[in-house]
Order: structure tokens, then sequence, then C-alpha cells
């Protein structure tokens, strides 16, 4: 995602590390945008290493405490060509529209469904197409989004956002139980 496979950190959980305040678990460095903009449809981009070759890291994307967080999915046509289904932890997104070939945001944008969009915390995102998802960051904590098809998550097809606590009790994350077992 945004040409950086995830990884998640060996040492300790991301929740641990954010809930405790622990530095060096995970940076909060994910790109806004793909570092490179090349024709994401076209097949034999897969020939061009500077496209393929991803960085391996456990970075993440830090959101403010009610944020509204649009996020555009675009599937490429590199190394294998497949719907992803893209699934998203702790909250359910709207979906805005979807569609087919390289989103345009001069175009594409007209199409949103911003009326009665549906609800879901699970999207496809179509062979060859793009989705564009909305949700508000109002559950503070660590959260994964990833693709369903379990062979792609040793890939990196995966980020997490780390929503930040909010401004009253009831809007920060909540200690762990007691009994929580220790890893």
């Amino acid at each position: 995602m945004n040409n950086a496979s995830f990884q998640l950190p060996t040492k300790m959980s991301m929740l641990e590390a954010f809930f405790n305040n622990v530095k060096g678990i995970y940076t909060t460095d994910f790109p806004n945008q793909p570092p490179l903009k090349f024709d994401y449809t076209n097949p034999n981009n897969s020939f061009n290493p500077s496209i393929i070759m991803t960085t391996k890291s456990t970075t993440v994307k830090k959101l403010k405490y009610n944020a509204t967080v649009e996020i555009v999915m675009q599937n490429t046509a590199l190394i294998g060509v497949e719907n992803h289904p893209i699934h998203l932890h702790g909250f359910n997104f709207h979906v805005l529209a979807q569609g087919f070939g390289n989103y345009n945001p001069t175009i594409d944008k007209k199409k949103f469904n911003l009326f009665n969009p549906q609800e879901r915390n699970t999207i496809a995102v179509p062979v060859g197409g793009w989705a564009v998802v909305r949700f508000r960051a109002n559950n503070p904590g660590v959260w994964l989004m990833h693709c369903h098809l379990d062979v792609h998550l040793p890939w990196g097809l995966a980020t997490a956002f780390v929503v930040e606590n909010g401004p009253t009790p009831s809007t920060k994350l909540p200690p762990p139980p007691q009994y929580l077992p220790k890893c």
C-alpha cells in the first residue's frame, strides 16, 4: 500500500506500544500518496524493478481523533492480477465510489455517492479498478487494514492506522484488563 510492504513488529504489539507510549515499535511516516505515479493497470509495468520493489516496514498512518479519513484504493496489474477484498478493523466505512481503470480525481469524484453510500468494513477492489471509502476515526487505538486473501498478508498487503485518544475519558483507549495474558 503506497509502495510500503507492511510487517508486524516482533518485540511487542502495536496496541501495547501505543497505550504505553513505547517508541521504536512502529513509525508514523506512512505516505499520503504513492511515491511514484504510473499507469497502475498496465501489466507491462511488472517488469520495472523501480515500481515492484517495495520497502518492508512497520509504518502506520497516525490519525487525529474524530478526523474524517478518505482512502482511494487502486488495484494494480503488478505481479498477480486479481481482486483484493480490503478489510478495515475497528470501523465501518462508507463506499463512495468504485470503478475500473486508473482513478482520476477530476472525473471520478463526480461519481461519489454522498447521499446514501453503502456502509461496510470490507470492500472488493476490483481487478484493474479502484474504490474510494470514507470513515470517521472515532475509535482510539491501532487498527489493521489488510487484504482478506491470506496469501497476500506475507507480501505486505496491509497497513495500520493509529487513532489518537480523544479529549474525554470515554474517548480514550482504556487500559488492558488485569487478566490479559502476557505473550
